[in-house]
């Protein structure tokens, strides 16, 4: 049922909203005068839109006075953080304090209390488009009702996801131990080792999402925002581990860092996912309006479970006890994703900006 209404709500109140999002921000990806990062915004638009899309669905729980704020402010901060993370992976001599600053803005798009950077030589060389994308973020969370609610409970996410991209990034150049000393500190009353702590902050992002929603209902109490933070945490363990297990060859042919290197055995790997599994259940069970929460996160494990890249060595096993884990919470919604998959392989594929994107 909960599947069903998102699904409907989706299509019929935010979808042609998200379009329309994308197309400008791809119109104003278009006028950033710098070619590097007009370049690099217009790739993570045509490669990365899609998680924009899939995070607008955060938004059909939100009521539908206020649905088109939480739409507006969901797509922006996806883009903003896709972006960012394209921008750090850029080699630098500093790249823990240049981290810091691009993710200023990212901290200033959630905080309002904070001040959004606009005279740095980033944000004249990208014409403003990551202070417009924070902007937008900011300005959209203050029309929602509860924004107040949430905002110390997203301040805090918004600085564990921040930190995970930064440190993650920096470690080519400065190794693993500031990694693990980071994560192993912030681990600290999570109720999470520092591995999977870690994981779970570097798709906080997600987390972010679903507090926007909540900040769409004036009924959320600051309570309530915690305990989202807490469920989600652990769905966002489960999303890192699934997109490290799906792209683990393409990383290794790559040379690019992978999470999942972080487990010494795939037994223990396969583990965590299952742990995580569980508590994500449980405690997105426990949530108001739970059997969204739950139709959430088995979205999020169908999406990568039905990837090309499921049945991989390592993907494969560890799949499988995902599977046993959360059925039959996976059932319809691995068939929609498998369908969604096929349908996408069977139509052609639309231009962006001289590059190929999803129709």
């Amino acid at each position: 049922m909960a599947l069903a209404l998102a699904n409907a709500r989706y299509w019929f109140t935010v979808a042609a909203q998200v379009r329309r999002q994308l197309r400008h921000w791809e119109r104003r990806a278009q006028a950033i005068e710098d070619p590097e990062l007009r370049t690099l915004a217009l790739e993570k638009l045509a490669t990365e839109g899609f998680n924009a899309e899939a995070a607008a669905i955060a938004a059909t729980l939100a009521p539908r006075a206020n649905r088109k704020h939480a739409v507006r402010a969901i797509v922006a901060l996806e883009l903003l953080f896709d972006y960012l993370d394209g921008l750090t992976e850029r080699p630098h001599e500093d790249p823990l304090g240049e981290g810091n600053r691009l993710y200023a803005t990212f901290m200033g798009a959630i905080d309002p209390s904070a001040e959004l950077p606009g005279d740095d030589r980033d944000a004249r060389a990208a014409d403003g488009y990551l202070q417009e994308l924070a902007s937008t973020v900011r300005l959209a969370i203050a029309r929602l009702p509860a924004s107040e609610a949430i905002a110390p409970v997203a301040r805090r996410c918004a600085a564990r996801g921040a930190q995970a991209q930064i440190r993650m990034h920096a470690t080519p150049l400065l190794g693993d131990a500031q990694l693990g000393e980071w994560a192993r500190a912030e681990a600290e009353g999570s109720g999470l080792q520092w591995r999977e702590f870690l994981l779970g902050a570097a798709s906080s992002v997600l987390a972010l999402h679903a507090l926007i929603a909540a900040a769409a209902d004036p009924r959320t109490t600051p309570a309530e925002a915690e305990e989202i933070d807490a469920a989600y945490l652990s769905i966002c363990v489960m999303a890192t581990l699934l997109d490290g297990l799906i792209d683990q060859q393409s990383d290794t042919d790559a040379g690019a860092l992978s999470y999942i290197a972080l487990y010494e055995e795939p037994a223990l790997l396969a583990q965590a996912l299952a742990c995580a599994a569980r508590e994500a259940s449980r405690k997105s069970g426990e949530l108001r309006n739970g059997p969204h929460h739950l139709m959430t996160l088995a979205g999020v494990c169908a999406y990568w479970a039905s990837a090309p890249g499921a049945r991989g060595e390592l993907a494969h096993p560890a799949l499988a006890d995902l599977r046993a884990e959360l059925q039959p919470l996976l059932f319809l919604p691995l068939l929609v994703m498998r369908a969604w998959r096929a349908s996408k392989a069977a139509h052609p594929r639309r231009r962006v900006a001289g590059r190929q994107a999803p129709s």
